[in-house]
């Protein structure tokens, strides 16, 4: 059952699930940072036909859709959750590549998202739209500047159960270019409660406070180039009309959002709301992580542990035992495997 939502966001979909207790805790929420940087991906809810075009500092953009519309924010998850599965393999030191194999159902509880039928179909609209949509850019991505066309993801493949046609697991091939910069680690960790904001502005602007504002004492931006930046089609009235909605709703994860004079919008980490600490361990669980990782500092893997839950946005936790057991075990698979 979900939890009861806070102010303006969607409710946890799956607060007693095993995601942060399994083999995929290690795989906090990553995005890359051109797509955060540059408006890419549209915030429309409907059908998206359009062809941007931006440009900024140097950087020139073109998306074209395709019969099914621009890829929007909301199917970036789908990039979102293979990043994240890519980082954790390479901090584990495991072997990676372009394609990933996922279980549907581990994509939509990790992107809180439903588990429905209808979830699964939308799915695979999202997929379509990734690939259909083209994009031209000389972005840089690992160090390099290339001008290329792609699209955001080469290629899908779905496969179902034989009865009831439920989704069973996915292929997905991102571009080179998107698997590049995840190989240069050119990625931030994103909160987790960005999949519960509810609107694609409230996702872009956060993304953007996330790239541009970081851990920084704040950030300032006036009105039209945070326009520009978002992607955002509704005109600069309108647009200030809803930041201004944001502003008094206050539920931007990590970030306070404040209007200045002259037109401007200032971005502060949140200091105060830093959320509960994880409870404490038991001496149990100490010792399966000295047998995991013998000779190893069991206190200072439990310090690690603690900033990595903290900088995955404090997730509620179902057993931290089961989590910080989980996280060792990682690290001893990565060892094991010369990471």
């Amino acid at each position: 059952m979900a939890s009861v939502t806070t102010s303006g966001l969607m409710p946890e979909r799956h607060p007693t699930g095993d995601f942060f207790v399994c083999d995929v805790f290690d795989a906090v929420p990553k995005d890359d940072l051109a797509s955060m940087e540059h408006p890419i991906f549209t915030l429309s809810t409907r059908p998206d036909r359009r062809i941007l075009s931006y440009a900024h500092n140097g950087t020139e953009i073109t998306v074209v859709p395709s019969m099914r519309g621009l890829a929007t924010i909301h199917d970036k998850d789908i990039l979102i959750f293979c990043i994240s599965q890519l980082m954790a393999a390479i901090n584990a030191g495991r072997q990676t590549s372009r394609t990933l194999t996922l279980k549907a159902h581990d994509l939509l509880v990790a992107t809180n998202r439903e588990t429905s039928g209808d979830a699964y179909r939308r799915l695979k609209d999202a997929f379509e739209r990734l690939a259909g949509t083209r994009i031209t850019t000389n972005i840089e991505t690992g160090g390099r500047e290339i001008t290329s066309g792609f699209g955001l993801i080469e290629a899908w493949e779905i496969e179902r159960r034989a009865k009831g046609g439920r989704m069973i697991s996915v292929s997905v091939t991102l571009s080179e270019w998107l698997y590049r910069a995840v190989c240069a680690k050119s990625v931030l960790t994103l909160s987790r409660d960005y999949f519960r904001l509810r609107k694609p502005l409230e996702r872009r602007i956060y993304e953007l406070a996330r790239k541009h504002c970081g851990r920084q004492p704040g950030w300032r931006i006036s009105v039209e180039t945070l326009l520009k930046k978002s992607g955002s089609a509704s005109p600069r009235r309108v647009f200030r009309a809803m930041l201004r909605e944001m502003i008094k709703t206050d539920h931007l994860p990590d970030y306070r959002i404040e209007e200045e004079a002259g037109d401007i919008i200032r971005f502060t980490p949140r200091r105060d709301t830093t959320g509960p600490e994880a409870p404490p361990l038991s001496e149990t669980a100490h010792a399966q992580a000295r047998s995991l990782l013998p000779g190893w500092d069991v206190h200072a893997l439990e310090a690690e542990w603690r900033d990595f839950w903290a900088a995955s946005g404090k997730p509620r936790l179902r057993s931290a035992d089961g989590a910080f057991v989980g996280f060792v075990r990682a690290r001893a698979r990565g060892e094991g495997q010369g990471g």
